[in-house]
């Protein structure tokens, strides 16, 4: 077999051909692009302080029905959890004992009365006599002394007749106050006792009614600091709005009025109770109920907010976000929270007005990197996918609230 042998300028050729081949395929090659992620300008925007705190409801009045003097009751005069006007007889507590009481005090009274008359004439009798020295000085001055022992005996009298007579009173139990009862502590045929203080039943009015919330020491002063320092504005503590969640998750339709706030401390719990007045006119609130109230407590004109989806969190929990910088590129900020406004983070710290942070796009930045920042979109996907339609897009230089805003009516669009 008979091997041609290449000429070595053939392969030499075809060597440098294969070469500027190859590096005519690299110089073509089309340059990496630069990713584009949608941002929000950061501006200051007024956002309501909301405090969201746990409670329990109370009576706004309490009366304990006790008796107030010994006897047997002999019937009942309400329905066991009814409403009951003040003054409204509940029980009657037998009266013959007080009625005798206050008809024997009478009798007294009456005797002392026809003793002053007495009294009265024999002392104008010897006023004479002692002129004309008929009687003894001695004898008028213990008539006239004796007078007033008659005197004094007819006003105890009329004291033992008003105690018998309310005493005779006590025997019908009325209500002290306008409310609902609760459960009837005795039966007719019971003996009860003024000496015991024996509890007949329990009023209460639940209408209006209190809510007792309790607030940390720390939130409180936090709250007291920002109205100091004219970051928060508030109307007042008695103009404060509450609202309340129910235990099955409702939202009680009236809203209340903040009342006052405890001026100490519970050294066992660090908490102050707050108290709020809410109407009750459906009884839908019953004293004892575990709630939860959102304090609207004033307003902060200078917060800086931003969409929830632009803020995560590194591995120690602290949220952080990322914000184009200067000449586009991505800086990562350490950001502290002060609660959420609709969709949004309150930013308290990390961020200035005018950032410029990212909310689309976040997985295709990365610090350091250079992008190309453009509108953001609204409303942002949840979930990865978006319900149909047409994303409403919100201008770069608008603010977190704008954004929200623009975010929340195309969500309602939809």
């Amino acid at each position: 077999m008979r091997v041609e042998r290449v000429p070595f300028r053939l392969i030499t050729a075809a060597t440098a051909a294969v070469f500027l081949a190859a590096c005519g395929q690299k110089q073509s090659a089309p340059p990496p692009q630069t990713p584009e992620v949608g941002i929000v300008t950061v501006q200051p925007t007024s956002v309501p302080v909301v405090d969201e705190l746990p409670g329990r409801t109370s009576a706004y009045l309490v009366a304990q029905v006790r008796a107030r003097v010994d006897g047997i009751v002999q019937r009942r005069e309400f329905t066991e959890g009814s409403e009951v006007k003040a003054g409204q007889r509940l029980y009657k507590i037998d009266p013959a004992p007080y009625i005798a009481a206050l008809n024997n005090a009478k009798a007294s009274l009456a005797k002392a009365q026809a003793n002053v008359a007495s009294q009265n004439a024999l002392v104008q009798r010897y006023k004479i006599l002692v002129a004309a020295n008929a009687v003894s000085k001695q004898d008028y001055d213990n008539a006239v002394a004796s007078q007033g022992q008659a005197v004094a005996d007819v006003a105890a009298g009329k004291a033992a007749v008003d105690t018998a007579q309310i005493n005779l009173g006590y025997t019908d139990v009325v209500s002290p106050i306008t409310g609902r009862t609760g459960l009837s502590q005795v039966t007719p045929g019971a003996y009860v006792q003024a000496s015991a203080a024996t509890l007949l039943t329990t009023v209460q009015q639940l209408d209006p009614i209190y809510v007792d919330l309790t607030q940390s020491s720390v939130d409180g002063l936090k709250l007291r600091r920002q109205i100091q320092e004219g970051r928060l504005q508030t109307e007042g503590i008695h103009a404060a709005k509450v609202t309340l969640q129910l235990e099955d998750g409702r939202t009680y339709t009236e809203q209340g009025k903040l009342q006052f706030s405890d001026v100490s401390v519970d050294q066992s719990t660090g908490s102050v109770t707050v108290r709020a007045i809410f109407q009750n006119k459906d009884r839908v609130l019953l004293p004892g109920m575990f709630v939860r109230a959102r304090i609207q407590e004033g307003t902060n004109d200078h917060a800086l907010v931003v969409p929830q989806i632009g803020i995560t969190h590194d591995q120690k929990g602290q949220p952080t976000a990322l914000v184009v910088g200067k000449d586009d590129k991505v800086e990562l900020r350490q950001l502290v929270t002060g609660g959420t406004f609709g969709n949004n983070w309150v930013v308290d710290s990390g961020l200035n007005p005018g950032d410029r942070v990212i909310v689309n796009g976040v997985e295709k930045a990365k610090p350091g990197m250079q992008v190309k920042p453009v509108d953001a979109k609204f409303p942002y996907p949840a979930s990865g996918a978006q319900a149909g339609g047409a994303p409403a897009a919100a201008p770069a230089n608008a603010s977190g609230a704008q954004a929200a805003s623009a975010a929340s009516a195309a969500s309602g669009a939809q």
